[in-house]
């Protein structure tokens, strides 16, 4: 009677290659979640070389308390009336030095847009999302505007200009010829958004 062949020998050899190639495939097909967030320059920390005084009426108060509701200068506002309200602070133009402004000219509202400031308080517990939403309308009311100006004046969107600017791969011929629109543009609306200390009420 012949003898049985054992059971053929599995040859594990590429097993680690297939394992490493496996690994390297849902490295780099798998997405992973960030958190969403605000591009924020800060500025220098510098003292200021002599105390600036600010009028009450130069400066916008947004509160957003730990339930979501806005309460804008004193008055409750709902999210969607925020940004044209914003807007027309911004550009209020009480003085009427501001050439290129729409504004009513409020005696009691902003002076001018390079007088005029947001200011920003919230709850610790105001939701996060909130709290974004918020900021992106305020900064939405900036962009409206110096969107406005900058299809008045050079017939393009502030906001493209902007980015194709600071779009490290723009030819530097191409950011040269865009530099001085766009801080045009930005010194026309400046944009101060300041941010007070949380509150814990």
């Amino acid at each position: 009677m012949p003898r049985r062949k054992g059971a053929p020998e599995v040859n594990a050899g590429s097993m680690a290659d297939i394992a490493f190639l496996l690994l390297i495939f849902f490295l780099v097909t798998t997405t992973i979640e960030t958190d969403a967030g605000l591009d924020r320059m800060l500025p220098p920390i510098e003292p200021p070389e002599e105390d600036v005084i600010i009028k009450q009426k130069n400066i916008f108060t947004v509160n957003i308390n730990k339930n979501g509701q806005l309460l804008v200068e004193d008055n409750l506002m709902k999210l969607e009336d925020l940004r044209e309200a914003a807007i027309g602070f911004l550009e209020n133009n009480a003085d009427g030095t501001c050439t290129f402004c729409k504004g009513k000219k409020n005696p009691a509202s902003s002076d001018n847009p390079s007088k005029a400031i947001i200011s920003l308080k919230n709850d610790r517990e105001t939701k996060y999302s909130t709290y974004i939403t918020v900021q992106n309308e305020l900064v939405g009311a900036y962009n409206d505007l110096r969107n406005r100006e900058a299809q008045r004046l050079y017939g393009r969107d502030f906001t493209k200009m902007e980015a194709e600017y600071l779009n490290p791969e723009t030819p530097s011929s191409v950011r040269d010829d865009l530099k001085d629109k766009v801080k045009r543009v930005q010194d026309m609306f400046p944009q101060k958004l300041s941010e007070a200390e949380t509150s814990t009420n």
